[in-house]
């Protein structure tokens, strides 16, 4: 037999190579580590989402780059990577929220929309003529309890109190381990969110760049203004 050159593992159609890896995978999650910063905290009452937007022109729209994305009244989503990716997988996860309120006459729980969008992401991962969502997402919501998950371009689904994705995610979780505590306030949850971002750049973080979404218990998702946002600035 002729010998399988280690490049033949590295094209389009994603397959295990005789290491164990999938390479097309692995260049998903680099393509998210080169994403601006997103994060997600776990409050008392509530979740947060803090991303952050590369404004790379003063050209560009602000308003127009979206980075956190309304599942359901109790849902929200941001993302790190591809965020034309992100968006497909927001389109399928609204989908599914409206199908199971038509269906069961209730809100679709937090876990149930993250492990269908896992399922999908995964697929991705084992079929020819396909590629990985070169995206990771996190997913915030209140249902029973205030949930946080995050989905990987494998499809791996992990929950977590408090989590980053994107190129700042080492600095921001070193940063959790040692200032996150169970039981914080609103207010207490965006300024340690914020803080920590301010850890992963240098340049000064302004409202236009900043998206951050609060789902409390009992209320529908709020995205916060550009004065609510400054607020928060001020303080950190």
């Amino acid at each position: 037999m002729y010998p399988v050159s280690p490049q033949a593992y590295d094209r389009a159609i994603t397959v295990f190579s005789p290491d164990g890896r999938l390479f097309q995978v692995e260049y998903a999650k680099e393509a998210v580590r080169r994403g601006a910063t997103a994060i997600g905290v776990i409050c008392a009452d509530c979740v947060i989402l803090v991303a952050h937007k590369n404004i790379v022109s003063n050209l560009l729209v602000p308003e127009s780059m979206k980075k956190i994305f309304k599942i359901d009244n109790h849902i929200a989503v941001t993302a790190s990577g591809l965020v034309a990716d992100a968006r497909r997988l927001v389109d399928m996860a609204r989908t599914e929220a409206q199908k199971h309120r038509l269906l069961y006459n209730e809100p679709i729980s937090v876990e149930s929309v993250s492990k269908s969008l896992c399922d999908t992401m995964q697929i991705f991962t084992q079929y020819g003529g396909i590629r990985p969502f070169g995206v990771s997402l996190l997913i915030a919501g209140f249902d029973s309890e205030p949930h946080l998950y995050e989905a990987e371009p494998s499809g791996a689904l992990t929950g977590y109190k408090a989590a980053a994705i994107g190129s700042g995610k080492k600095e921001v979780d070193e940063f959790f381990e040692k200032e996150y505590k169970l039981g914080l306030g609103i207010e207490e949850g965006i300024g340690l969110a914020v803080r920590a971002l301010k850890k992963t750049t240098d340049s000064k973080l302004k409202a236009e760049n900043l998206d951050i979404a609060e789902i409390v218990k009992g209320r529908k998702l709020k995205l916060l203004s550009d004065e609510e946002v400054n607020k928060y600035l001020s303080k950190a």
